[in-house]
Parts: structure tokens; C-alpha cells; sequence
């Protein structure tokens, strides 16, 4: 017997032949197929664009060819996940799953920030700011592990940029730096 999280509750546990034949969650199952297909669709109807076919080249060494492939099998298997789910009506389990799939789009926010604001700022601050942030977010908010996340963020910053050499851009923000700090915090940080 499956725990109770596993299983959707129906209104006088009444659920059909098909529904009782599928093992596994049914919740969020009709949302992801109709968003996967949709998502495929979407990706195929680009594909002449983003892609060529070019003359006197191999079957399969074209460069549409492999995404092509996998495209069109994405939707095929999208549609076909789509036509053969057990049931295909929104019930209440999979509202609760939007809500528990929305909240992860909070991270991929806080990730986009990031990232616009390290050209504009600077690598070394934005990640000194960013991961207290983050932990405080996380539920972490004794100023022991914000203060642990500072320094982590510092070495960070010193392992990819000063021992790993990963060429990330230099913040807008260190142009205003006297010269030879503003060349240290370039290379640098």
C-alpha cells in the first residue's frame, strides 16, 4: 500500500479502473505533460530558424539533423504522455502542485539578479551580498552562519577568479577604483 501523500482523494474514494492500474503520483501529471508539450512545440516551430542544412554534408553530420531527432521525439513522446495519462482533469492535487512548482521559480529570480547585477557591480561584492541573503532565505539566520556565508563567498570568488583563472567581467562599478586597485579588482574579483 502506497502512503497516503502518494495517493489523490477523491470525494468518496471513488477512483476509476485506469486511475487504480497507474502506479505513482497522478498529481501534476496532466500540468507537466500539457507544459512539456507545449515546450516541445514551441522548440520545433524554431527549429528552421536556429538551425541549417547544409549542402554536401553527411546525413547525419548536418547540423539540424541530431536536434531535429530529439525535438521531434519530444513531442511525439510528449503527445503520447499527454494521450495516455489515466485521467485528464485539474483536480486539487495539482493546484497544490503548481503552488509547490511556482516557489521554485523564486530561486531561478534570485538567480537571474545575480547574474544581471554581477557585470554592473562586480563579482566579489554581489556574491558577499547575495549568499547571506540566500542563507537568510534558506531559514539559516543566526549572524554565525551569515557570517559563514560571507566568507565562503569570499573564497569562492578567490578560488574561481585568482586560482582558477574563470574570466568573469569585471563590475562596471570598479571603473570609479584609483588606478592600480581598479586593475587588481578587475583581474581579480
Amino acid at each position: 500500500m502506497p502512503p497516503a501523500f502518494f495517493c489523490i482523494q477523491r470525494p468518496g474514494n471513488m477512483s476509476s479502473l485506469e486511475e487504480k492500474r497507474f502506479k505513482g503520483p497522478l498529481r501534476g501529471q496532466l500540468l507537466f505533460a500539457i507544459v512539456f508539450l507545449v515546450a516541445a512545440l514551441l522548440l520545433l516551430s524554431q527549429l528552421g530558424d536556429q538551425t541549417k542544412w547544409v549542402k554536401r554534408t553527411k546525413f547525419f553530420a548536418q547540423p539540424r539533423f541530431w536536434p531535429a531527432v530529439s525535438i521531434i521525439g519530444m513531442v511525439l513522446f510528449g503527445g503520447l504522455h499527454l494521450w495516455k495519462l489515466p485521467r485528464r482533469k485539474f483536480d486539487r492535487a495539482d493546484f497544490v502542485e503548481w503552488r509547490v512548482w511556482l516557489f521554485t521559480i523564486e530561486w531561478v529570480l534570485w538567480f537571474l539578479i545575480y547574474v544581471i547585477l554581477v557585470p554592473i557591480i562586480g563579482y566579489l561584492p554581489v556574491t558577499m551580498v547575495f549568499m547571506p541573503i540566500l542563507m537568510w532565505r534558506m531559514g539559516y539566520r543566526s549572524k554565525k552562519m551569515l557570517w559563514i556565508s560571507v566568507f565562503f563567498g569570499v573564497a569562492v570568488v578567490i578560488l574561481f577568479k585568482a586560482l582558477l583563472d574563470v574570466k568573469i567581467p569585471g563590475g562596471a562599478t570598479y571603473e570609479y577604483l584609483p588606478g592600480a586597485l581598479r586593475s587588481f579588482f578587475i583581474l581579480n574579483f
